[in-house]
């Protein structure tokens, strides 16, 4: 009767490559990333700042687009980091919970884009549709639920 084999391989490190082919000017690479990434967060962060600062744009459009600059400060940050690091830096390791972690982080966030970018539509849709109703529809309770989740 044969034996099976019931082992189960799990690495506890990774290792990325880059950009195979290119890593004599990965360094390179990776000035456009970087500098891609400081402009989204610093253009993502001014937004949140002057929507949290200023009471006329408290309104739903406003808010959506405040709860997508704070996902995209958390997409970019859940990728770029790592990135840079493995260009600049050559540090092409990671860790197996590490990575399932970000990869889990980056779904989960990209999930959370499309449900707020599914509720801007249906907002729109509801404002052109039923103006009259539309305050009382898209109440502060209700997009406190929809920014939590």
């Amino acid at each position: 009767m044969p034996h099976l084999n019931s082992t189960i391989f799990r690495p506890s490190v990774l290792t990325l490559t880059g950009i195979p082919g290119l890593e004599s000017v990965q360094f390179w690479i990776g000035i456009p990333f970087c500098i891609m990434y400081i402009i989204a967060l610093l253009g993502n962060s001014l937004l949140l700042v002057v929507i949290k600062v200023e009471r006329s744009l408290h309104e739903p459009m406003y808010l959506f687009l405040a709860m997508l600059g704070a996902t995209d400060i958390a997409i970019s940050t859940c990728i770029l980091p790592k990135m840079l690091g493995i260009f600049w830096f050559h540090l092409p390791t990671i860790y197996f919970d590490v990575c399932l972690l970000q990869m889990w982080l980056i779904h989960t966030f990209q999930c959370i884009e499309s449900g707020i970018l599914f509720a801007m539509a249906m907002d729109r849709y509801v404002a052109i549709c039923d103006p009259l109703r539309h305050a009382s529809i898209f109440t502060q309770r209700l997009l406190t639920q929809i920014g939590v989740g």
